[in-house]
């Protein structure tokens, strides 16, 4: 399996809602990526409430609500225990709420701080927090990276920031270094925007 790289290992950071099936998807291909290249990434929580403020969310306004409050809990054990942890955090919400097929959220955030070392338990009060500066600093701070009109993942490789990719399954081993590699070369390229074909499947996880 190749996992050659480039000379320094790439600055990379991955924003999320922790309710996005599709966010999900992207984010195991990305860390199994970061294992075989040896890269560290930085999650970053994201809301999609926030950035649906205004509209009609239909169906999905509840668990952009859900989202929102396991955002406030990331936000709070990243706060308290580091970049890792967040990870870590998104893993084991992930786990249960996608593959899974759960929808206990607050049974979900209680079982996933605790099986995150160094995440406080009381991190489960900030679901419920008023103050969603921070949350929203980022979710504003992933717009102006990676332009209007996204959703998520949004990654950002060394500065350069883009929505995407939407992938199911998540690729691994030589694939998941193939599509790494192509993505971060269209990436660079200023002046592309984007690159798209209508969606057959749903999520396979």
């Amino acid at each position: 399996m190749s996992i050659e790289a480039t000379a320094t290992s790439p600055a990379v950071e991955f924003y999320f809602d922790p309710i996005c099936p599709w966010c999900w998807m992207t984010s195991r291909w990305v860390r199994e990526v970061s294992e075989l290249r040896g890269f560290s990434v930085t999650w970053k929580p994201i809301s999609l409430a926030i950035i649906n403020e205004g509209r009609d969310a239909g169906s999905h306004a509840e668990g952009q609500r859900q989202g929102k409050r396991m955002g406030q809990v990331a936000l709070a054990v990243g706060a308290a225990a580091g970049d890792d942890a967040v990870g870590e955090l998104y893993t084991e919400l992930g786990n249960r709420i996608h593959p899974g097929g759960r929808t206990d959220f607050d049974e979900i955030i209680g079982e996933a701080l605790a099986a995150v070392s160094g995440a406080p338990a009381d991190a489960a009060a900030a679901a419920d927090d008023a103050d969603d500066a921070q949350l929203r600093e980022n979710t504003f701070h992933a717009l102006e990276i990676a332009g209007p009109d996204v959703g998520v993942p949004i990654i950002s490789i060394d500065g350069v920031a883009f929505f995407g990719p939407v992938v199911t399954p998540a690729p691994t081993g030589e694939q998941a270094l193939q599509l790494w590699d192509g993505i971060r070369a269209a990436a660079s390229v200023p002046g592309f925007y984007e690159l798209k074909r209508g969606r057959t499947v749903g999520p396979q996880f």
